[in-house]
């Protein structure tokens, strides 16, 4: 299997609109290509608050639009990062969308884990509530975004649900880098998966981005890793290593669940 992680760099003095054309053309030049990966609030920067509600946009909006005649275009499954989704209630959502090689939208994912800490999105958007799972030819893939890639329990979640190729795509800071190097291949051991975490480059709102999108295997081996800077990150991987490596190393059914706490 072949995937493109596009490691955008979000230059806010480019317009929404442009970037937009100008991502759908990188994606339409992935054709050949299985999956294509895009991260995090790319329209609009992962760190621009400021600019969330002003660039909300509902599901089916200009993104999804041009994302999805990209997808169509270039023949690719593409997760196309995620961006500001005002719901019909007036909810902000941090929504990601993966389209078929049709151009049809295969799933929707609200970010679960919101990020700030009683300020930023963690106040302005609404939380998601469901874990999502894709299943393409060659593997299932389970969706998370960004802070979600420290919460074990979603990602194992996504596991016994069927997933097998765990995506997060994210905005990633650069002064926590080497968390995001160290979570992505704890998540891959931990749930004997693949993981393609890609993020962002360039600075959203003062804020400069981590860059290094990263491809781990079941064995928490990373076979692609990417710089600082916009780059398109191509990995070839085999997904049959995810039954053969629980085959061989059949740690997930060693699992105890539903242990009693302890008495206080």
């Amino acid at each position: 299997m072949r995937a493109s992680l596009i490691q955008i760099a979000v230059d806010l003095e480019e317009s929404v609109n442009s970037r937009r054309e100008r991502v759908a053309s990188l994606v339409t030049a992935q054709r050949g290509v299985d999956l294509v990966v895009l991260p995090e609030l790319w329209p609009v920067g992962a760190f621009a608050y400021q600019a969330f509600a002003e660039e909300a946009e509902p599901l089916q909006g200009p993104t999804h639009d041009v994302m999805a005649k990209a997808a169509a275009e270039a023949g690719v499954w593409l997760h196309a990062g995620s961006f500001v989704e005002r719901a019909e209630d007036g909810t902000l959502y941090n929504t990601s969308l993966v389209f078929s090689p049709q151009g049809e939208r295969s799933a929707v994912y609200r970010k679960i884990h919101r990020f700030g800490f009683d300020q930023g999105e963690a106040v302005m958007m609404g939380a998601g509530e469901e874990l999502v799972t894709v299943t393409l030819p060659q593997t299932t893939l389970g969706l998370a975004t960004c802070y979600d890639l420290r919460f074990p329990e979603q990602f194992r979640g996504l596991v016994d649900a069927g997933a097998e190729t765990l995506v997060v795509a994210a905005g990633w800071p650069e002064r926590r880098r080497a968390h995001w190097t160290l979570l992505a291949q704890a998540r891959a051991v931990e749930n004997q998966a693949y993981v393609l975490a890609l993020g962002t480059a360039g600075t959203h709102a003062d804020v400069p981005q981590a860059g290094h999108s990263i491809v781990v295997d079941p064995w928490g081996e990373v076979l692609a890793e990417a710089g600082p800077d916009e780059e398109i990150l191509t990995v070839e991987f085999d997904p049959s290593k995810v039954h053969t490596t629980r085959e061989q190393f059949p740690a997930l059914k060693d699992r105890r669940l539903g242990l009693t706490p302890p008495r206080l």
